[in-house]
């Protein structure tokens, strides 16, 4: 992949403060707190289980909940983009997951610029795991039982995570693997919202006319968490055309290979080389700004104020 080195695409609020963020010694949350009140967002700071999750509401929601309000939306579907904004230490995060968060203010600022009303975004805590760690300490996992007893376990829940590098859509069908062969009421249910999910991020591709969308597993993110806790999340993340097409075409040669991907074994694998080099990259010091591709952004933020719309 070649690297880029042009830095004019943070000329323009809120990605002004996209080096601010991935910084070494960065303050993640202040900046993000910081950026969202430059852009006037709608927003509240709610900690669950010791972590701090950001959410943004349309203009003129109340959010309060923690003082008896009644949580907007609650016993509604609306739509959630999720995006975590922690990162791996010794990494600076610029795709995992710096990229996404940025891209998810630019929509936020759109969505309540254009009187668009029935989304919810959050900006997750602790989506990166340290060893030894499950899925249960996962931030999303208790936010999700949170949400589910806020009269939110209906919420469209779409995962934006690493979209900061490449030109072609990748909608993860990691679920369908998980899944597969459990016929217990609650999962077939699960099946249900999540192909439910998914037709609407398909549907939403092509009426916005993306040329380059594909449906294949991904690692692991936030939707581990949501999914563990009863809350089906449907992620979205991005990469190169000419990394995503030899993985598909690898996955349909081998389908075994999805083991791999999802118990993370290729990190000790010869096998390791055959997983797209921008994932590759992640939780390390080369996810930096030189592997980003901001040149396709607009299109990432169009698509997350499309699926608000539907």
């Amino acid at each position: 992949m070649k690297l880029r080195v042009n830095r004019e695409w943070t000329s323009e609020s809120p990605y002004d403060r996209f080096f601010d963020f991935i910084a070494p010694d960065a303050d993640r949350y202040a900046i993000l707190l910081e950026c969202i009140e430059t852009l006037g967002l709608n927003s509240v700071v709610i900690p669950v289980a010791g972590n701090r999750h950001i959410f943004v509401f349309p203009p003129g929601q109340s959010i309060k909940p923690s003082a008896g309000g009644i949580f907007p939306f609650s016993a509604q579907n609306p739509v959630m983009l999720v995006a975590h904004y922690d990162r791996v230490a010794g990494s600076p995060g610029a795709n995992d997951n710096s990229a996404a968060v940025f891209q998810l203010l630019k929509a936020a600022g759109t969505l309540s610029r254009q009187g668009v009303d029935y989304w919810i975004i959050v900006f997750t805590d602790k989506e990166e795991l340290k060893a030894g760690e499950g899925i249960d300490e996962q931030g999303s996992f208790s936010l999700a039982e949170k949400l589910r007893a806020w009269g939110l376990g209906d919420a469209r829940v779409f995962n934006f995570d690493a979209c900061g590098s490449g030109d072609a859509f990748i909608i993860s069908s990691t679920t369908d693997y998980i899944l597969k062969n459990d016929e217990r009421a609650g999962i077939r249910k699960a099946r249900q919202l999540i192909q439910g999910l998914r037709t609407h991020a398909l549907e939403t591709a092509r009426f916005l006319r993306l040329r380059r969308v594909l449906q294949i597993p991904t690692p692991f993110s936030d939707d581990a968490g949501f999914l563990k806790a009863g809350i089906p999340a449907q992620t979205i993340t991005m990469l190169p055309i000419e990394e995503a097409s030899p993985y598909a075409m690898l996955l349909r040669n081998r389908p075994e290979f999805v083991d791999l991907i999802l118990s993370g074994g290729f990190k000790n694998s010869a096998d390791r080389r055959l997983i797209p080099e921008t994932w590759r990259s992640l939780n390390g010091p080369s996810d930096s700004h030189l592997r980003l591709t901001p040149e396709f952004y607009d299109q990432v933020v169009r698509f997350a104020v499309e699926l608000c719309r539907g």
